[in-house]
This record gives structure tokens, sequence and C-alpha cells, in this order.
């Protein structure tokens, strides 16, 4: 029949592989250079564990042998890479998705190709993170327990939250998880847009920073280099400085029009709760800006003191738990309001400033 779409077509629409195999082969050079700064980093960790410089030897003296723990200083290796790859996405989403200063020579289609593929070696390092530290605690079971039992019980505590339950990684773990799993769905959301459409995947894939602060949580509460205060846990936190700036600017500058803080909707009526939110939304960032600020002033960055006994965890998993209900109500919404069959198809305009137009025929490429 003339017209008529072939049923393999059909039938993979809802996602678009061909595209993400297409990112997948472009993102090869960016793996390879993650796996050799992952590589570096474990020697750097290896070194000083077999030296007794390591901060870490001051919260687990037992880890001191390098050579029988090797799994746990790679697993603590592809956190730290995971962290910095997904410090390099955000910071390259948040470019994409901002107003292009005159002076920047490269071209948004590359910058919005570069955010795609590191975000992509994000999930990697991320999985790859998770994934030995649920193979450390299978060799190390020290409950002389079966293969099953060591195999089910170690998934569950690295791969269920909730279910770790030893001191600090009640909720650190949690916390990572989440992460985890929300970077994801919400990461691949562009390959789904097909189905959602260009407004609701961009609408999800913001939520992302969402993710990337609870990495971010979750390496500071649990990361045992940064166990202690000093200069390494400050320039974790300096790290986010550019994050938060440049996440500032992508509010108060954003590429696309409608995004702007105006007074009034795109139909010129009053829009004063999309106004407030989106003000206050500026107020936050801007007021995490002077947050980070003074941590460097400071360098009071939340560290443990060597000798000295801290306070317990001031989060339970009840608040972690409840934060998550109230993400997920937030996703629900934004997914209701930006469902195709209730989104009345726009008409085509003029591009924005980075060649993009905002229109019902819209691809959905973009950032944060």
């Amino acid at each position: 029949m003339v017209g008529s779409t072939p049923a393999s077509v059909q039938r993979h629409r809802w996602f678009d592989w061909s595209e993400l195999r297409a990112d997948l082969r472009s993102a090869v050079p960016d793996a390879t250079a993650a796996l050799v700064v992952t590589a570096g980093i474990f020697v750097w960790l290896y070194a000083r564990v077999s030296s007794g410089t390591s901060m870490t030897l001051q919260v687990m003296p037992d880890l001191a042998d390098a050579d029988r723990y090797w799994m746990y200083w790679l697993c603590q290796a592809f956190g730290w890479s995971g962290l910095l790859w997904a410090w390099l996405t955000i910071m390259l989403g948040l470019v994409r998705s901002s107003s292009r200063p005159g002076w920047l020579r490269v071209s948004v289609a590359r910058i919005e190709r570069w955010h795609r593929t590191t975000s992509l070696t994000t999930i990697g390092l991320m999985f790859a993170h998770a994934a030995l530290f649920f193979a450390e605690l299978v060799r190390a079971d020290e409950d002389g327990r079966s293969w099953i039992g060591r195999l089910t019980t170690s998934f569950a505590e690295v791969f269920v939250p909730g279910v770790y339950s030893s001191g600090t990684g009640r909720i650190a773990i949690l916390i990572g998880l989440l992460a985890l799993y929300l970077t994801i769905p919400l990461g691949l959301a562009f390959y789904l847009r097909r189905t959602t459409g260009s407004r609701m995947w961009r609408a999800l894939h913001r939520f992302i920073v969402v993710g990337y602060v609870l990495s971010v949580w979750h390496t500071l509460l649990y990361g045992t280099n940064v166990w202690y205060d000093g200069a390494f846990r400050t320039t974790v936190w300096l790290l986010q400085l550019p994050v938060a700036v440049l996440f500032l600017v992508r509010l108060l500058a954003p590429a696309r029009r409608g995004e702007r803080l105006r007074p009034r909707d795109a139909a010129g009526r009053p829009g004063a709760v999309s106004l407030v939110a989106r003000l206050a939304g500026r107020v936050a960032v801007a007021a995490t800006v002077v947050g980070l600020l003074v941590v460097a002033a400071t360098g009071r960055d939340g560290g443990r003191t060597p000798g000295v006994s801290g306070a317990g965890l001031d989060v339970t998993r009840t608040q972690v738990w409840v934060g998550l209900v109230v993400l997920l109500v937030v996703l629900a919404v934004v997914v209701r309001r930006m469902s195709p069959t209730r989104s009345a198809p726009k008409p085509a305009r003029a591009p924005d400033r980075d060649g993009s137009a905002t229109s019902g025929a819209d691809t959905g490429r973009g950032g944060h």
C-alpha cells in the first residue's frame, strides 16, 4: 500500500535504536579515555594503600592489603571516573541548553553529540562501579554462605535500594542507587522522543541534574578518600561551583525563547504560578553558588576530623524515601502535562539563535 509503514519500522519506532547505535560508536574514543583515566586512578589508589598513606586506611584499616582488596580499589577508581564524567556531561548539557556566546566556535551539533556520548560513558562507569562492589562483596563473604547465598545476598545489598544496612552505607548506598536508577532512564530519554514527543523528553531529561546531585552527595558521604575534611574534599566541593554558575546562566539565558523568564506565557496570558516557580528556581541556584563560595572560603566542607567522634547522620532513610516519592510525583505531573495527546500542535516559526525551531515537528534535540 502506498504510504504504509513497514511493520519492522513501526515495531522499533518507540525507541531510536539507530541513533543509540550511532552514539555508542561515537562514544568508543570517549569510553576508552575514561578507562585510561580509571586505570590511572586505580594505580594511584593502589600505590597510596601500599605505602600506607591512603586516608581510607584510617577509616577501614583492614583494607591495607592492596593485593587482596584490589577489586575494592578498582571499584573506587570507577566511582571517581564516573563522577568526573558525570561532571563533564552535565557541563556539556548546560552549555548546549544555554544561549550560545559569540566567542564559542564549537557547533551546537558537536556539543550535543559530546553530551550524548559522555552520558553513555557515565552510565557505563556508574554500572561498573556498582558491579565491582558486588563482586568484592561476593569474594569477601565472611559468613560462610554457599555461592548461591553469596550471590543473592550481595546482589540485594548492592542493587536493591534500602537493603544495605551497615554504617553510613545505609544512607550513602541508597542515595547512590537512586542516582544510578534515575540516571539510566532520564539519560536515555532522548532515544524515546519518538514515543514521548520532544517536549516531554526535554522536560524529563532536565531532572538528570537530580541524579548528578545525588552522585555528588553519595561521594561526599561515603567516599573514604574524602571521608575527612581537607584539600581533596574541598576540591570536590569547588568542582560544583562551575556547574552551579553555568546552571544559573542556563536559567537566566536559556537557548529556547519559551523558557525565558516572562510575566506572561506564550499565549500572552498572565502566568503567575510559572513565573514564581521559575524565579524561585533562579534564586535557589544563586543561593547554591553563594553556599559553594562560603565552603571554599571557610574550608568547612562537612568532612570528619581524624580522632574526633562526629555527629550522627542528619538524614534518615525515611527522609530519602519521602524525597523520592515527591520527585516521582513531580515526574508524573510532568508526564501528564507534556503528554503528546494533551499537547496541541504548534505552528512552525523561525529558528532560535542556536538554529533549532521549537515547533510541532521539532526533532527533540537539546540539552538540559
